[in-house]
């Protein structure tokens, strides 16, 4: 769709050069750009604009998501310099800050998968759960309670926000602060399902996954794998997941999330650990 809309704005050699994916969330589009384009930001930006009717800010994504906080640097590069907007996934209602906390439109297939695992009863730890769309989704189809923790307070505020937008007041519960100082203090052995989705520093926070995890509960375990071969990349994610844990496993499940690079792929394994 970006290169369509670009067609009459850009060289084929340029339209060629541009990343074709972009994200659209709510009414705003976040776009990367190449560098040797970069200089026609505001010519690409204003065509989105025009083209896709319902967008009203489009940004250039000028950094990685990086730091605690995980955060990218955004660049207004047509419409509004509004970054927060209201997403809508599965029957739910979310208010998102695309600068100023982690969210992706790129896992809702993920969220609705572990929200078709969990059961009714159960205590989930979400370990890093920004604005909360796993776990509004994991309490809204399930009886169940979720701890959403997560150390950006921006993401923190926003989350409780998502929870009473959606009534599910008292059954996710918006904690902000470190992950493995919130298990230590407050939720040893709580939980009966733990995410980590946290790929780039999962083996960090491994232990702290396993002391919030009860004796035959589950962790799902996010990480990043390089795999020459994709198909390669379930079983190299299973391989590393046994090879770090120090508690006996049972893989249930593992499987490729995303691409993130060539040959780079976010994955998951799901476990049931026993302690």
């Amino acid at each position: 769709m970006l290169k369509k809309a670009l067609e009459d704005v850009l060289t084929v050699k340029e339209n060629d050069e541009l990343i074709s994916a972009f994200d659209q969330i709510g009414n705003i589009i976040i776009v990367r750009i190449p560098e040797s384009l970069l200089s026609k930001k505001k010519i690409i930006g204003q065509a989105l604009l025009d083209q896709v009717k319902i967008v009203r800010s489009v940004f250039y994504q000028a950094s990685a998501v990086e730091g605690d906080f995980r955060t990218r640097d955004l660049e207004i590069i047509a419409g509004e310099d509004n970054t927060e907007t209201e997403y809508k996934e599965f029957g739910c209602k979310f208010t998102v800050d695309v600068k100023n906390a982690f969210f992706s439109p790129r896992l809702s297939t993920e969220r609705e998968r572990i929200a078709n695992l969990i059961q009714d009863g159960e205590v989930v730890t979400n370990m890093f759960a920004g604005i909360g769309m796993f776990s509004i989704m994991a309490a809204k189809k399930n009886n169940c309670t979720v701890y959403s923790i997560d150390i950006n307070p921006v993401a923190s505020k926003l989350c409780e926000r998502n929870v009473g937008l959606n009534k599910m007041v008292g059954k996710v519960i918006s904690i902000n602060g470190d992950a493995s100082e919130i298990i230590k203090n407050q939720l040893m052995n709580k939980s009966d399902r733990t995410l980590m989705l946290l790929p780039e520093r999962s083996d960090e926070f491994l232990e702290s996954a396993i002391n919030t995890t009860k004796n035959g509960g589950i962790i799902h375990y996010y990480s990043h794998i390089h795999a020459d071969k994709k198909s390669d990349a379930g079983k190299l994610s299973e391989e590393h997941y046994l090879k770090i844990t120090p508690v006996k496993s049972e893989i249930l499940k593992s499987k490729i999330v995303r691409a993130v690079g060539p040959r780079y792929y976010q994955t998951v394994v799901d476990v049931k650990i026993f302690k």
